[in-house]
């Protein structure tokens, strides 16, 4: 209880100021109560709490104002090219009102120019996004609530860089699934500290959150795990990628960004994913923000009742939200904002008679399907940033 008091005098003296309120009553520049005492915690957890999967702290949000997220993915190349133009007419003239940005992309590669020889001594930076500081300029102009998605432990640039803090064949080449991706060893707190100080330097350039993607190990590494070099505790799986999460946030917190993580949408209908090392809850407890990618086409026949779940976006989105909502019950106090990832593109990769064209109406039934299960923010993923005309988004 001590404790709680000396924190609220720290935050009352950061919101009131010793000098009082600024002259001619400008009270805009003051930040809420809630967030300064919201910040006052952040701080004595950074520095008193040593991460723990068994042990997330108490969960205090550093963005208490932000707004309900309603946003798009945007690709780097249109984020520093001239597609931009139409993504900032959209949520200028919609509801949607955030960008999730590619900050460091899916191969490893950093997408903008950077100096800081932290990043590049790891990572190769290109120019996809040549000025950086004049696009966040861009973004607040236009009101956008901008997400930096940072790729993690997925990333074919560091692992060929350093291949000590990837994963390796016997012969020590570094391991490649069958796309050619390789990954890195989130055992590795190397690995960590390098992907927090990208989102680090994109908190201060501007952004407001963090999210959080490829936190996991490779796909089926339970039937590889024996057979490839790479360094390891006795920890398992799963408690290293939440710790890792829980260490992320510690780090970030303070500087006034969200934590948010991306997850397979069918990861909150079945037991934790032991292979790959991501349990649903436990990555929760560590984040601000969660979102399960519940694109009705990555469902199989059988889902939710239905035969063909990318035909009927309505009854697949409410039962991945009805378990979403379940599995994070034991969360408590500590239960994430649910984000959804929705789909607005075809999935004619399902073949003749499994999938439909989406369009307005596809949309828009994935959204009411979430209003219907108190869910209010989602994010709409289409790969070319090519989003559906005329949407309702509400």
């Amino acid at each position: 209880m001590n404790i709680l008091w000396a924190l609220l005098v720290l935050a009352l003296g950061s919101y009131g100021g010793s000098s009082g309120l600024p002259d001619h009553g400008n009270t805009k520049q003051l930040p809420s109560f809630s967030t300064s005492f919201n910040n006052a915690v952040i701080q004595s957890q950074k520095d008193q709490i040593v991460p723990s999967a068994d042990n997330p702290p108490v969960k205090v949000d550093p963005q208490p104002d932000a707004p309900v997220v309603k946003g798009i993915y945007v690709t780097a190349y249109s984020a520093g090219g001239a597609r931009m133009e139409q993504l900032l007419e959209l949520t200028d003239q919609t509801e949607l009102n955030a960008m999730v940005i590619d900050i460091k992309d899916d191969l490893g590669y950093i997408t903008y120019p950077t100096k800081n020889k932290a990043i590049t001594k790891m990572g190769e930076a290109k120019s996809f996004i040549p000025d950086i500081e004049a696009l966040m300029k861009r973004l607040e102009k236009h009101n956008v609530y901008p997400i930096a998605r940072i790729v993690v432990f997925k990333d074919t640039i560091l692992a060929k860089k350093k291949p000590n803090l990837s994963f390796r064949n016997k012969d020590g080449s570094v391991w490649a699934n069958g796309k050619g991706d390789s990954f890195v060893n989130p055992y590795d707190k190397e690995v960590w500290d390098y992907n927090v100080e990208i989102a680090k330097e994109a908190a201060k350039l501007g952004f407001k959150e963090i999210q959080f993607d490829y936190v996991r190990f490779p796909e089926g590494f339970e039937t590889r795990a024996e057979k490839l070099k790479y360094n390891q505790t006795d920890q398992s799986r799963v408690d290293v990628v939440a710790e890792f999460v829980q260490y992320a946030r510690k780090e970030l917190a303070p500087l006034g960004v969200r934590v948010s993580v991306d997850i397979f949408g069918y990861a909150a209908s079945v037991p934790a994913a032991e292979g790959i090392g991501q349990d649903f809850v436990k990555i929760s407890e560590n984040v601000d923000v969660i979102s399960p990618m519940v694109y009705p086409s990555h469902y199989s026949t059988g889902w939710y009742g239905v035969k063909d779940p990318d035909k009927d976006p309505y009854t697949t989105i409410k039962g991945s939200m009805k378990d979403t909502h379940k599995k994070l019950e034991p969360t408590k106090e500590r239960k994430p904002i649910i984000r959804p990832w929705i789909q607005d593109f075809t999935a004619s990769w399902l073949g003749s008679g499994h999938y439909i064209k989406y369009g307005k109406k596809q949309v828009e039934d994935q959204i009411k399907a979430m209003k219907e299960m108190d869910v209010d923010e989602y994010l709409l993923w289409n790969a070319s940033n090519r989003y559906t005309p005329g949407v309702q988004y509400k």
